[in-house]
């Protein structure tokens, strides 16, 4: 059965060299993310940009440790505004965005039970 929900998509812009205790940051967020259940996050790993700093990262630069990292989070509204609460806690996060997105998913009647305990 084919199921469209409205979701948000968190969107979290920080640096590669950015550490939360002893792990880098975006295995931290990716981890509580999948600690409190969230319906799914990806991390991608850019190869240029710059934040409020102007400075350029980019691949160009020899052994370069800090390119952008961009992570996604989708989930429903309530679990994304717990999330953001939790973001805020851990610091050297360069900017958050959310928007909202149309989930469409082709999934039997179990994937769409579970889909709908998950987020209430």
């Amino acid at each position: 059965m084919a199921s469209a929900r409205q979701m948000i998509r968190l969107t979290i812009y920080i640096g590669e060299d950015k550490r939360h205790t002893e792990l880098p940051l975006y295995e931290m967020i990716i981890r509580k993310a999948r600690q409190v259940h969230c319906a799914g996050a990806t991390v991608y790993r850019g190869i240029q940009g710059f934040g409020r700093s102007t400075r350029l990262h980019t691949v160009e630069v020899l052994f370069s440790e800090d390119l952008p990292i961009v992570i996604e989070i989708v989930d429903s509204p309530r679990k994304i505004t717990a999330f953001r609460r939790i973001l805020e806690g851990m610091g050297e996060i360069g900017l958050v965005t959310s928007e909202p997105v149309e989930c469409v998913q082709l999934c039997d009647e179990h994937d769409q039970d579970n889909l709908d305990r998950r987020s209430m």
